[in-house]
């Protein structure tokens, strides 16, 4: 006597779904957890973000400083750690970070040229290269123009002569508050100083506007409690 089975085999529709279902299950299962993981991992911090720190500590030439975020020039520059230069720029003469940069047009670029406001500085490994000190001490000297120069308001001011590496600069020097700078002179552009010094393995390059000099010495405590600002905790 033949036997049929009460059941009939499934059709190989009804099979192809049966092991669809699991994939689908599980894929979407993993998305899921991919998806929750980088939620979980993204950063909610940057130097643009709304939660970027105040300040950052940045070490330059194995000297540290305590930089504030939105003061540091270049985005790239924007990160804690060992850095061999930085560029920063202050209001001047609050000395605060400035805001974001206005946008210029081409209606509005005559109302932009306006006098310079802020005081930029470059903060650099020195590599044990000559010290600021010894550049005005010993190296300037040969190429200023011998005539005697009589301070004005305890500023003096010497001429580089003409066919020196400085020939169309001048140079400012003071005691109290000590200052020394290189100044270019005023022509199509406004003139611009220079004015340096060295804090443990870095050298601070400040430049701000010539004309400031007839107020020098704002600009120069200026400098000095910038200088004091930055500098982090000394180890």
């Amino acid at each position: 006597m033949t036997v049929f089975s009460a059941t009939s085999p499934q059709s190989p529709r009804t099979r192809t779904r049966a092991h669809v279902v699991p994939i689908v299950l599980g894929s979407a299962a993993a998305a899921c957890a991919v998806a929750l993981v980088a939620y979980l991992l993204w950063p909610t911090w940057g130097p643009s973000g709304a939660n970027a720190p105040d300040k950052l500590p940045v070490s330059v030439g194995g000297t540290l400083f305590n930089l504030p975020t939105t003061a540091i020039r270049m985005k790239i520059q924007r990160h804690s750690g060992p850095q061999e230069r930085i560029d920063l720029d202050f209001l001047y003469p609050s000395l605060e970070p400035p805001g974001a940069p206005k946008h210029v047009t081409a209606d509005s670029v005559d109302a932009a040229m306006q006098p310079i406001d802020r005081i930029f500085l470059s903060i650099a490994a020195h590599r044990d290269a000559l010290s600021p000190e010894q550049r005005s001490a010993t190296i300037y000297p040969r190429y200023l123009d011998q005539a005697a120069a009589t301070p004005e308001d305890g500023l003096t001011m010497r001429m580089f002569r003409a066919d020196t590496p400085y020939g169309s600069e001048d140079f400012y020097s003071a005691a109290n508050p000590a200052l020394t700078a290189r100044c270019t002179r005023d022509a199509a552009t406004p003139g611009m100083c220079l004015s340096e010094r060295r804090v443990g393995g870095a050298d601070l390059t400040f430049r701000f506007p010539r004309s400031w000099l007839s107020q020098w010495r704002d600009a120069a405590e200026a400098m000095d409690r910038l200088t004091a600002q930055l500098r982090g905790p000394k180890g």
